[in-house]
């Protein structure tokens, strides 16, 4: 599949914004089991392959897992500052664990080889959310730089609404980007801002 057309303008985005570490960083909201939203800050880990999906992590043992086994659907809400853009992307989440499909086992290994010593250490510490632990309980050993903990997960976000609102000129602009499943093709729409 080609790579979308609202790929070019996050890619300038990015770009333009390289200098702010926090540029990265996206709001990811998923619906509760109980129907409420819920929001949190990720760290965007690139593009899989050659695709228009996104890469995320996350523990297997967070309430992120239990939300999209229950509602797939998410959207993540990325603003950048420098070029004064935002981007809503709205599609379906997928959690890659240790008995994900064969294919994308690989790239789960190659996003955990990319981390730091420092983020790999987080899988190891105390359940998430659970009553705080032990001090002991987050100074572990150092895991295996190479094979990942049963509980990291790949997050993978597959777009299939993208609203692209740029806040500079006047008026401002903003298209909105919808994937056709039928015709396997993105269709784009000016709107208003």
């Amino acid at each position: 599949m080609p790579l979308a057309p609202w790929r070019s303008s996050l890619a300038r985005a990015l770009h333009l914004n390289r200098s702010l570490i926090y540029a990265r960083y996206v709001q990811l909201a998923t619906v509760r089991t109980d129907g409420r939203p819920a929001n949190r800050t990720v760290v965007f880990r690139g593009f899989l392959d050659s695709t228009n999906q996104l890469k995320f992590i996350t523990d297997d043992r967070s309430e992120k897992i239990e939300q999209l086994t229950a509602q797939p659907w998410a959207e993540v809400c990325w603003y950048f500052p420098k070029s004064r853009e935002q981007f809503r992307l709205l599609g379906q989440l997928r959690a890659v664990g240790a008995n994900g499909p064969e294919p994308l086992l690989k790239a789960r290994q190659t996003q955990w080889q990319d981390l730091s010593d420092a983020a790999r250490l987080q899988f190891a510490w105390a359940a998430p959310k659970q009553p705080r632990a032990e001090a002991s309980a987050f100074h572990p050993p150092p895991p295996d730089p190479i094979q990942p903990l049963p509980n990291f997960c790949l997050l993978l976000l597959d777009p299939v609404q993208v609203d692209h609102l740029e806040l500079r000129g006047d008026p401002q602009n903003r298209n909105l980007y919808i994937y056709n499943p039928e015709q396997q093709n993105w269709q784009i729409e000016a709107i208003n801002p």
